[in-house]
């Protein structure tokens, strides 16, 4: 199969389908059972969808929305849209009305694909009572325009379409719509020469094929799973596994038992404490350090949490704690740390088997410039490079440096064998009252308590730092305890003490304050990748800063 700039993610279904037709290529769980698409039924489907989005005379290069959690009949849908000359929009399936009320609006969508979501009722007044909706199977049937059609019926109807519009690799493939930590979505637009790049990421760390298989959760709407684990299973034949939700995933991975896997701090921090809630880690400890049982204990834990064959994996999307590497490593899973943003499709740089250095996101990928520039920022040129934001040029502009790097946003450093370490944000710094600037992004990775989900280090203006931290929702029943309180109160206070003793003068960490209020999507305290909306989470509790100085205590509770 062809890997030059002519590649599109429809080329390699239509290979994969010629070569392994009866091969399985995604497995979708309904109600607990395995539903498996085979590659020629993929093609099919894909083919007649294609030819009723060509029967509907859209002018090319339309935009047309996805809106669904992760299931196969997204693979599909992108596929067709793809085939069928036009462009795709995914949406987080977690955004508000207002945010996806302005994508749909923004990104001019003339269809919407709906599929399985957690919470349409939510959502659904974002959605123009005038747009045509195809629905997914399991999608939402409530509240939808008279004028919806049935995934399963538009395909009954509709013979396939047999010959693919030829797609430029300049051309525009995807809409993709930044997270928003800083401010309103901005729509990346992506080439399918940017997938050429993403869709071989693997194979550069790996030999991958048809033997491998991958689960897809974390949002297709992001470059980091659209990249990593559409575009590669297209690439390399591979089979693709999909879960039901949160309560479905533990038994879907074990299902899927992955041999590539990949995920973001937050879930790789909450398989840890999962597997310490059932064996606390001085017991873990003891049994890896027993030549007798160290074996069995890396195979059994490893088994519960379905990574048993598990040949590579990454981190990516945002810091990740060394010791939370570690971790992983003393139980035999060396993770691969990731770099790269929206606007170079993930492509950028990883690290290497072999070749990692804990809290370095190594070397560059083939084909991927960097430099780091006299302020320290990164910056990039890529063949995942973007064609600009939609609609915003002056945006673009600024983006972009006179000779054509992109501006990460990202202080980093370069070691001598030229591996890459992020340092910090360059639009996060903040200046105390004693004119010293501060990067809260490496402070926030060293406060990790197992109670503690989330950090967030403010205090602009003021004469020292101070964080604010989010209680994990499995501490709730412990801190609804004055006992509880009490000891989280004194292992935070260690806490601030190990960290401020690693640290410059004008970084320590004043206090601590322990927030009640839960940090998520939903409450736009959280992006849809779960990372912390910093100016958001900021303004929210902006009008107590000065009264948690006053207190002059070390730990407060907010």
């Amino acid at each position: 199969m062809t890997t030059d700039n002519a590649w599109t993610p429809v080329d390699g279904l239509r290979h994969w389908a010629a070569v392994q037709p009866d091969e399985v290529a995604l497995v979708q769980p309904v109600g607990g059972e395995a539903v498996e698409t085979t590659w020629a039924e993929l093609a099919d489907q894909v083919g007649r969808m294609a030819a009723h989005l060509s029967a509907m005379a859209l002018p090319a290069g339309s935009r047309i929305a996805l809106l669904s959690q992760n299931c196969a009949t997204f693979i599909a849908a992108d596929l067709a849209i793809w085939m069928a000359g036009h462009v795709s929009v995914p949406v987080y399936p977690s955004l508000n009305a207002a945010t996806l009320e302005f994508i749909l609006e923004h990104s001019e969508a003339r269809l919407l694909f709906l599929g399985p979501l957690d919470d349409w009722a939510g959502m659904r007044v974002g959605v123009p009572d005038t747009m045509p909706v195809i629905r997914f199977p399991g999608a939402p049937a409530d509240g939808l325009p008279a004028s919806h059609r049935d995934w399963s019926a538009v395909l009954a109807e509709a013979a396939p379409l047999t010959k693919p519009v030829a797609r430029d690799p300049e051309e525009l493939a995807r809409l993709v719509y930044t997270s928003g930590s800083t401010g309103e979505p901005k729509g990346v637009m992506v080439p399918f020469r940017a997938m050429v790049a993403g869709a071989d990421l693997f194979g550069q760390l790996t030999e991958v094929g048809p033997a491998d298989r991958m689960i897809s959760y974390l949002p297709l709407a992001h470059v980091f799973e659209a990249g990593l684990t559409e575009c590669n299973a297209l690439r390399h034949g591979f089979t693709l596994y999909f879960s039901e939700g949160l309560a479905t995933f533990p038994a879907d991975l074990r299902r899927a038992r992955p041999t590539l896997f990949l995920s973001v701090p937050r879930l790789w921090t909450k398989f840890q404490q999962s597997v310490l809630a059932q064996l606390p880690q001085d017991k873990l400890d003891a049994l890896l350090a027993d030549p007798a049982t160290a074996d069995a204990t890396r195979r059994q834990v490893l088994e519960k949490l379905g990574l048993q064959d598990v040949r590579i994996a990454i981190t990516g999307s945002a810091p990740l704690p060394p010791a939370i590497i570690e971790w992983y490593r003393s139980l035999g899973l060396e993770l691969l740390e990731g770099y790269g943003m929206s606007e170079d499709f993930a492509y950028s740089h990883c690290s290497r088997p072999g070749r990692t250095r804990v809290g370095y996101v190594g070397d560059p990928h083939p084909g991927v410039e960097r430099r780091i520039a006299a302020d320290g920022e990164v910056q990039i040129r890529s063949p995942g490079g973007m064609l600009g934001y939609y609609k915003a040029p002056e945006q673009t502009a600024e983006a972009m440096t006179e000779d054509g790097w992109f501006r990460t946003g990202d202080q980093g450093e370069i070691d001598e064998e030229g591996r890459l370490r992020i340092t910090g944000r360059t639009k996060e710094l903040f200046k105390t009252s004693k004119g010293k600037y501060v990067a809260p992004a490496p402070i926030e990775t060293r406060l990790r308590h197992p109670q503690i989900e989330l950090a967030c280090v403010s205090g602009a203006n003021q004469p020292q730092p101070f964080v604010l931290l989010c209680p994990s929702p499995e501490a709730a029943a412990a801190l609804a305890t004055d006992a509880g309180r009490t000891q989280l109160e004194s292992e935070v206070t260690m806490l601030l003490d190990e960290v401020n003793a690693g640290l410059d003068g004008h970084e320590a960490l004043a206090f601590a304050v322990i927030v009640g209020d839960a940090w998520s999507i939903e409450n736009g305290l959280l992006t849809p990748t779960m990372k912390i909306r910093r100016n958001v989470i900021e303004a929210r509790y902006g009008d107590r800063v000065h009264a948690w100085y006053a207190t002059g205590q070390r730990v407060i509770w907010g």
